[in-house]
């Protein structure tokens, strides 16, 4: 009977124990060869609760285990009630690792380095933007009307500040006020890397956005997705899902297609870039997946560069007079990723396509081998 008593004993006191841990420690590996500097690095909240079961979601920090400073991060949701994720940005030199812990405290105000929202006031603009580079996509107000494009903008910018409401709110944002302006063009194409069914030689663009969903808002990360209607692309009858993410620091959103179609046959599509009548600077890796393009320089407004980077295996590359286009398939209602993003030559950090093509080059590799995380 003691036996007996004392197995019970230890049954109700292991959960006590484990209730009376107050902090989880992650450990962050980098074991490529290149730096990852303000990386967004996400740590599952469920293996938090494992480590941390009484910590409150109001009253935490998460401090560097070296300079003893915060480090700034984000509960990541993904649309869903509970949280999914806990965001961190941080600093880790190649083959290096860095610890933090979570523990109770109060946790310092977090700048805001990503926002984004739907544009009513302007024709169901999607607008969004990160501390380096913004972005946007078209909605349904605008088809049928001469403003009407079919790809991604990009609006340039030189300031840490989010600018986005600032600029709708001015309505002049084709003028650089000295934090950047909008003069990419986009036009009927795909603009700075957006995806279209290519079939018979011919893409298939789809209506713009009809429907719009917010999945977080920042700061370190904004995640949306875009719902498109049904559209006839070349006797094919194809909807299409866009759940598009971008990090604080980063040049490149990562973007998830969902395409859905009758039939198990894959169905051919192709990423572009709209090129410009002048001389550019085109850089093609069909092995790799990487299109680079750094524009002829636009009057006074400099030079924007454009790059695009697929995980699924590219069938071919193509410069047409307008596009320069990657091909690739996709299977219906199975998600195919890629990454495609910009920069300024004004911002003052990428200043030239050798630098540009080095970004997207060290970008790729940092998603093929990311951080490592561990809790202890």
């Amino acid at each position: 009977m003691k036996f007996i008593k004392y197995f019970f004993g230890l049954t109700f006191l292991l959960p006590a124990f484990l209730l009376a841990q107050t902090k989880a420690t992650i450990s962050i590996e980098n074991k490529s060869n290149l730096d990852f500097k303000e990386a967004v690095v996400s740590v599952k909240w469920d293996a938090i609760i494992s480590k941390f079961p009484q910590i409150d979601t109001s009253a935490f920090v998460v401090i560097s285990d070296k300079t003893k400073k915060q480090i700034p991060f984000q509960l990541e949701h993904r649309g869903l009630k509970a949280i999914q994720n806990l965001l961190l940005q941080v600093d880790v030199k190649a083959n290096t690792s860095l610890s933090v812990t979570v523990q109770k405290g109060k946790p310092e105000k977090v700048i805001v380095k990503t926002y984004g929202r739907y544009v009513p006031e302007r024709k169901d603009d999607f607008a969004w933007e990160n501390d380096i580079i913004a972005f946007r996509a078209y909605g349904k107000a605008l088809e049928k009307t001469k403003e009407d494009a079919y790809g991604l903008d990009v609006w340039v910018k030189r300031t840490t500040k989010m600018v986005i409401n600032d600029r709708y709110k001015k309505g002049d944002y084709h003028i650089d006020h000295g934090d950047g302006m909008d003069y990419y063009h986009v036009g009927f194409s795909l603009g700075a890397g957006n995806m279209a069914p290519y079939i018979n030689d011919t893409i298939r663009y789809s209506g713009n956005y009809n429907q719009w969903k917010v999945l977080d808002n920042g700061p370190l990360r904004i995640t949306f997705q875009l719902m498109f209607d049904t559209w006839n692309a070349g006797g094919i009858k194809v909807k299409a899902a866009k759940t598009i993410s971008l990090d604080a620091g980063s040049q490149f959103n990562r973007i998830e297609n969902v395409y859905s179609f009758d039939g198990d046959k894959p169905m051919p599509v192709v990423v572009g870039i709209i090129k410009r009548p002048e001389a550019g600077i085109v850089s093609l890796n069909e092995k790799q997946g990487m299109m680079a393009y750094w524009e002829p320089t636009h009057l006074e407004h400099g030079t924007t560069g454009i790059g695009v980077l697929l995980t699924s295996p590219v069938s071919t590359m193509m410069v047409s007079e307008k596009q320069i286009l990657a091909k690739t398939i996709v299977k219906s209602n199975e998600p195919i990723v890629y990454y495609t993003g910009a920069a300024w030559d004004k911002a003052g950090k990428i200043a030239n396509s050798k630098q540009w093509n080095s970004y997207l080059e060290n970008f790729q590799k940092q998603t093929q081998t990311p951080l490592i995380i561990n809790l202890k």
